[in-house]
C-alpha cells in the first residue's frame, strides 16, 4: 500500500503523481471511477470492453503480453503469404 498527498486545485482537479500513472499504465484519457465510503475515497481505473485503446490519436491494440519484433514479422508474414496464395489462385 502507498500513500500520498495531493492537493485539490480551484477548479477541483487532483493531479496523480506520475510513479503512480506508471505504475497503473495510466494515459491521458483513461476513465477513472470515483467511489466514497465514509471518510475514503477511491478511485479504480474503468477498464474497457475492447483491448483497442487510442494512444496519441491512433488506435493501439492492448492485449497484454507485448510481442516482440520476429514474432509480429513472422505473423505479418504469414498473413502476407495467405493473401498472396488466394491472389494467385484462379
Amino acid at each position: 500500500m502507498m500513500s500520498m498527498t495531493v492537493t485539490i486545485d480551484r477548479a477541483g482537479r487532483v493531479v496523480i503523481p506520475r510513479l503512480l500513472r506508471d505504475e497503473f499504465h495510466l494515459e491521458p484519457g483513461d476513465t477513472l471511477r470515483l467511489e466514497s465510503d465514509g471518510e475514503r475515497l477511491t478511485l479504480r481505473r474503468v477498464r474497457s470492453a475492447s483491448p483497442l485503446r487510442k494512444k496519441r490519436g491512433i488506435w493501439v491494440f492492448h492485449g497484454g503480453t507485448k510481442l516482440t519484433a520476429a514474432v509480429t514479422g513472422k505473423v505479418l508474414h504469414d498473413i502476407r503469404e495467405g493473401r498472396d496464395r488466394r491472389n494467385r489462385t484462379p
